[in-house]
């Protein structure tokens, strides 16, 4: 995108908030992202909290995945910002950091998983696509072919 003269208007690409789950994918989506050349990159983890009921993970362990997240992350972008966040609604968290950090654009890659997996989780992409304030791109999987 070109930028216009109206002031309210943003770059597509000025601020990407990219979620990542862990390591491995956290590369892979930067690795995806890095041709698109974003002016700055927010990775975000979002620690999935029980709201009444036991963590999924010690918070201590979630905390080291979002650190190793975001050191890959910054193997292709040096200067990329991180944020985590804590919450249930792992969308709702997605959205809220989008407004906390000023991201022009969420970018995701899909992750695997079957049509039960997705039914059952409620599928967070169709929630992230249909519910956003902000564009959202939605890169490739690494080594997809048209």
């Amino acid at each position: 995108m070109t930028r216009t003269d109206q002031p309210d208007e943003r770059d597509l690409l000025d601020h990407i908030l990219l979620p990542v789950a862990h390591e491995a994918d956290a590369l892979a989506t930067a690795r995806v992202l890095e041709p698109y050349d974003p002016e700055q990159v927010t990775a975000l983890h979002v620690v999935e909290k029980g709201g009444g009921v036991p963590d999924k993970t010690p918070v201590e362990q979630s905390e080291e995945l979002a650190a190793e997240s975001y050191a890959a992350v910054r193997t292709v972008f040096p200067d990329a910002d991180d944020h985590t966040a804590y919450d249930r609604d792992i969308v709702g968290a997605i959205f809220d950091a989008v407004d906390e950090v000023g991201a022009s654009a969420i970018a995701y890659r899909s992750r695997d998983g079957n049509r039960l997996m997705q039914f059952l989780s409620g599928d967070l992409s169709i929630k992230l696509v249909t519910r956003s304030h902000v564009p959202v791109i939605a890169l490739p999987r690494e080594g997809a072919t048209e």
